[in-house]
């Protein structure tokens, strides 16, 4: 299950947790977002973190003049733990305390351009594993005679679980360069287009004074007498 995505007044967003008690085999959440920050503004996010949690978060650039943004990611204390200035992207992991976790992209320094950001989030040890394993206690007696124990049967299953979350997680990253790559190669192609047009016209030009020039060349400017 998924982080929720809750909008906030004033521009900010928030990602929350599950609800307790949701079923889940991996206390390993992951979550991404694409949005499009304009020019002259800072938007903000915040996630709710518990103690001795991991947090990682990668970010790029996927369309806007220059590819930049500045970030920043603030602890529950309002300390700064990474500032990041005018990067197309970032990747950044902290331990966590019990708190909420504030991140914020910046365009303040545009006055003209928009950036479309994508941003994923992947949280480590947020789920009550005590609990999990107590629950399941309760039902290995009497499998000492099996090749698998049910222990065995949930750690392949967590195994292959987080496999194929960093799958997903790869090919999510792999869309997102994609993406970016995409709009740079397409403002490439308008470039080079308008260019093209600009030094047709200009070849247009500069052929038609060149005839217009050896054509005057040619005139008999000396008026006939009669």
């Amino acid at each position: 299950m998924g982080p929720r995505l809750l909008l906030v007044p004033l521009g900010c967003l928030a990602l929350l947790l599950p609800p307790p008690g949701a079923a889940e085999f991996s206390p390993s959440l992951d979550s991404d977002f694409t949005f499009t920050l304009p020019a002259g503004r800072k938007e903000c996010f915040y996630q709710p973190m518990r103690k001795e949690a991991s947090l990682e978060l990668e970010y790029q650039v996927l369309d806007g003049a220059g590819l930049d943004v500045d970030f920043h990611l603030l602890s529950p204390k309002g300390e700064t733990l990474v500032f990041d200035e005018r990067k197309s992207d970032g990747v950044h992991t902290v331990e966590t305390e019990d708190g909420d976790y504030m991140f914020c992209f910046d365009n303040t320094f545009s006055t003209i351009s928009e950036k479309v950001i994508f941003f994923e989030l992947i949280l480590d040890n947020m789920g009550e594993d005590g609990q999990d394993e107590e629950d399941w206690k309760k039902y290995v007696t009497g499998t000492d005679l099996l090749d698998m124990k049910l222990e065995d049967i949930l750690e392949s299953i967590n195994s292959v679980k987080a496999r194929l979350s960093k799958s997903v997680q790869i090919q999510t990253l792999l869309r997102a360069f994609e993406a970016r790559d995409r709009n740079i190669q397409e403002s490439n192609f308008d470039r080079v287009n308008f260019w093209s047009m600009v030094n047709l016209g200009v070849m247009v030009v500069v052929s038609a004074v060149q005839v217009y020039m050896l054509k005057s060349l040619f005139e008999d400017k000396r008026k006939s007498r009669t």
